[in-house]
């Protein structure tokens, strides 16, 4: 009986768990998950039998390594910072591992290590990152055996709330870490547009929007990511003219969002003195001008004027103006007070259902034509804990897993899903389950570029 080992049985895990123990006894596997919470680990297995509870503290290596010297496979769910360390512990045990986050530069610098040692180390196999490589590899390779060269390539991904659970003025409600929505954005976004590159400073990326069409969804908003230039690199396409990926929200989400930024509501480097004794109320007038004329309300206004909006019912709807409890957390930065506050009106309810949007679009030459291809997928969740964001996160992993138990993936070294022999079996059983792309194409007709 081969064992897998996960690390980590959060929000993420769920869907993850639940396909390894589906398949446990078709393939004879053991599905063994630890995380610090013993009782949340029973309740992901739910009795099964090929399920192995564990509780101990992962982020130590001396308890974690036991368990991977004893893996065929091992799945790091933990944070991020962590999968690094674990990778050196498969490495010293010779065992294969799978995360889903982004390859940091201390994880790349173990690819050489990783070859000599035969071992495989699969990252960047979630959702974004993860199927938005595969999805748009799927593309690119196509246009590539078919003669054509591509000039265009734009790409959007959003965790949102469903159309039947949307039900507040932002259109948006947490599906993933609160904290890393409130700090979006904040460094310098980079993107090439024709030839010429764009840099947008922190102040002004929710202010420099695109409206995006998905069909089957409707209208978004995207806002520039951080680092669009790297994907160059990743995706084979160094010369291309214009490169650029965003995140999306729902139409009007932006401009509000916009106005907490500039007043720097969503500052994480100080802490604010007496924060635990503030009220909503009493955080929002923090931020407006000192004006015993105008109520908070006035000042608030005057300030939504300067940005444009006409309306405080955004705002309102978050409470930010009730002065009737304090908020509680003491030694608490702007962005970790403007948290607590969203937490509570933009969680989800017990029968609301998150939803998954991305969107690529290319655009690419042949034959002195140019065409158009818009490739994207919308996929709802089940339930609170099998979300669209579980299901899109642990699905790529479960079944990388799968493939590379079974000897269908036999890389080595430290990689990414952007190879064809990778992506093409993950991204067909995907589709099987209700995770599937719709392309459409169609000819340009051909403008000077200004």
């Amino acid at each position: 009986m081969k064992k897998i080992l996960v690390l980590g049985a959060g929000l993420s895990a769920s869907s993850l768990i639940r396909y390894l123990l589906q398949h446990s006894q078709t393939y004879n596997w053991q599905v063994r998950v630890v995380d610090q919470s013993l009782d949340l680990v029973k309740k992901k297995l739910n009795g099964h039998p090929n399920g192995v509870a564990l509780s101990f503290n992962a982020l130590e290596k001396h308890e974690r390594m036991p368990e991977i010297k004893t893996a065929d496979l091992v799945i790091s769910m933990l944070p991020a910072r962590f999968h690094a360390e674990v990778a050196k512990d498969c490495l010293e045990a010779k065992k294969n591992l799978i995360t889903p986050s982004y390859i940091s530069p201390e994880m790349k610098a173990l690819d050489d290590d990783a070859k000599a040692a035969g071992v495989l180390f699969m990252n960047e196999i979630g959702v974004d990152p993860g199927i938005d490589h595969m999805s748009a590899m799927k593309i690119i390779d196509e246009i590539r055996e078919d003669g054509g060269e591509i000039t265009s390539f734009k790409s959007y991904c959003g965790g949102l709330i469903a159309p039947e659970s949307d039900n507040n003025p932002w259109h948006y409600k947490f599906t993933w870490n609160p904290r890393n929505v409130v700090l979006a954005g904040q460094a310098t976004a980079q993107y090439i547009d024709r030839g010429q590159y764009k840099f947008i400073p922190y102040g002004q990326v929710f202010s420099r929007i695109e409206k995006v069409e998905v069909a089957g969804a409707g209208t978004f908003e995207g806002y520039a990511n951080r680092d669009s230039l790297s994907y160059r690199t990743v995706y084979g396409l160094d010369n291309i003219p214009t490169i650029f990926r965003g995140t999306l929200r729902g139409e009007g989400y932006c401009a509000a969002w916009n106005v907490f930024v500039q007043l720097g509501m969503t500052d994480d480097t100080y802490t604010i003195a007496n924060s635990e004794e503030l009220t909503p109320r009493m955080f929002l007038n923090t931020f407006l001008r000192y004006d015993t004329t105008m109520t908070i309300e006035e000042k608030f206004d005057s300030v939504l004027r300067q940005y444009g909006l006409q309306s405080a019912e955004m705002f309102t709807y978050l409470g930010l103006f009730d002065d009737s409890k304090v908020i509680g957390l003491k030694d608490a930065s702007p962005a970790q007070l403007l948290e607590a506050i969203l937490v509570e009106k933009w969680k989800l309810e017990p029968n609301d259902k998150d939803m998954l949007v991305m969107a690529h679009v290319f655009e690419y030459e042949k034959n002195g034509k140019h065409y158009e291809v818009n490739s994207s997928m919308v996929n709802i969740g089940e339930d609170q804990v099998y979300t669209s964001m579980s299901n899109t996160v642990g699905l790529p992993l479960a079944i990388c897993a799968k493939l590379m138990l079974n000897g269908v993936i036999t890389d080595t070294g430290v990689h990414i899903p952007t190879a064809k022999h990778v992506y093409e079996p993950i991204l067909r059983e995907l589709a099987t389950m209700g995770i599937r792309f719709s392309e459409k194409e169609r000819e340009l007709e051909v403008f000077p570029v200004k």
